[in-house]
């Protein structure tokens, strides 16, 4: 499926919607895809590894398994979602069109991949779980990553993960490999948040990607769910919890190439709020044909300021604690000590008595409970 996204499209199905001609990614990019993408190809070994896998991936054998064994959206085949595909690529202004399969799969998944030209992947189990406007934000999202050119180091995550399991067994082999992968899965988490902005720039009802989000979280029983308590999660995620909360939080993201559904229903609820997104939907925004003039400086400037401002902004534990030292509140070091072993008096720790001594932990134990009750605060001191 080559056809142009310009035509037929005076209208987009449902109702009006904005169209953003020549469109830059940079106009919805999260500063933090930017700041990532950068950090990982000063990997060491990434331009290397990316150079050599360019060139071996099969992509043509990763496209003719998609054609023999899912299906193809035409107008013949899926045509509600073939509609929803060039409406999408018409409102973000991308001339080629990219091929979309469904896949036989429960989970309900999506992906845009591929080296030379994206290809778009949906499961059945995305299809049957998501309403038309909620979907046709899906679709703008992989899109976005159409867009952003994201496939590229999809591909690669997805091959090098793969190739991480089959070499485990060799010593420090598995180790350089993991490394990049761990970096790729950062990138790629920051990326998602910037392919649901443009998900909602094709969308245009915020409400609709928040369903999606909430769904894919929660399965299709949205009569049970709500968005306002759905986003309250977030808030609870985020500000909850001691400083070990906020290291948990840490590892447990680790593993993960998307970020959690709530803190992204959040990021996303934050970003349509922001004057950048007025401007955008406005028709003030960065063109294509301006990418060649931007300044890596600028958009390391950029990427500094919105990370401080995170900080700021936070109500983490860890990124608190962060920014009372940016602040100059004193030994990062000692502040984390005194957090975690309860140290300083009761103005540290986490709880009252989180500088019990070891005799009244001893006292208070029972035959039942040999090793006794943890303080909050003396557990893993």
């Amino acid at each position: 499926m080559t056809e142009s996204s310009h035509e037929s499209h005076e209208n987009v199905p449902s109702r009006q919607r904005r169209r953003f001609p020549g469109i830059s990614s940079r106009a919805y990019e999260h500063p933090a895809d930017r700041s990532a993408l950068v950090a990982l190809r000063k990997l060491s070994g990434f331009d290397t590894v990316f150079k050599a896998l360019s060139g071996l991936l099969p992509e043509r054998s990763l496209r003719l398994l998609f054609l023999s064994d899912s299906v193809r959206v035409s107008d013949a085949q899926f045509a509600h979602l073939n509609s929803m595909l060039r409406d999408a690529c018409y409102i973000l202004d991308l001339e080629k069109v990219p091929p979309m399969y469904v896949n036989q799969d429960p989970q309900p998944n999506a992906m845009c991949i591929g080296l030379d030209e994206p290809i778009i992947v949906v499961t059945t189990g995305l299809v049957e779980l998501l309403d038309e406007e909620e979907m046709r934000a899906v679709v703008g999202h992989e899109v976005g990553h159409a867009l952003s050119g994201h496939a590229v180091y999809r591909t690669i995550l997805l091959f090098l993960t793969n190739l991480a399991l089959k070499v485990a067994w060799i010593p420090l082999g598995n180790v350089a490999i993991m490394a990049i992968v761990t970096a790729l899965r950062e990138w790629f988490r920051k990326s998602e948040l910037s392919a649901d902005r443009a998900g909602l720039l094709v969308g245009q009802d915020l409400r609709a990607s928040m369903r999606g989000l909430m769904k894919i979280a929660g399965g299709n029983h949205l009569h049970e769910m709500n968005v306002d308590a759905f986003l309250a999660q977030a808030d609870e995620y985020e500000k909850g919890g001691d400083l070990r909360d906020s290291v948990l939080k840490i590892l447990n993201v680790l593993p993960r190439s998307h970020p959690f559904t709530t803190v992204r229903a959040a990021e996303l609820k934050k970003w349509s709020e922001t004057r950048d997104y007025q401007r955008i939907m406005d028709g003030h925004y960065p063109r294509r044909d301006e990418d060649k003039d931007t300044s890596v400086t600028d958009s390391f400037k950029e990427s500094a300021s919105h990370y401080a401002d995170s900080v700021r902004s936070s109500k983490d534990p860890l990124m608190k604690l962060v920014g009372d030292i940016a602040g100059g509140a004193g030994d990062l070091g000692g502040k984390l000590r005194d957090k975690f072993t309860g140290a300083g008096g009761s103005g540290a720790g986490t709880g009252k008595g989180a500088a019990t001594d070891d005799s009244d932990a001893r006292e208070s134990r029972s035959p039942e409970d040999p090793e006794g009750p943890q303080e909050p605060g003396t557990a893993g001191s």
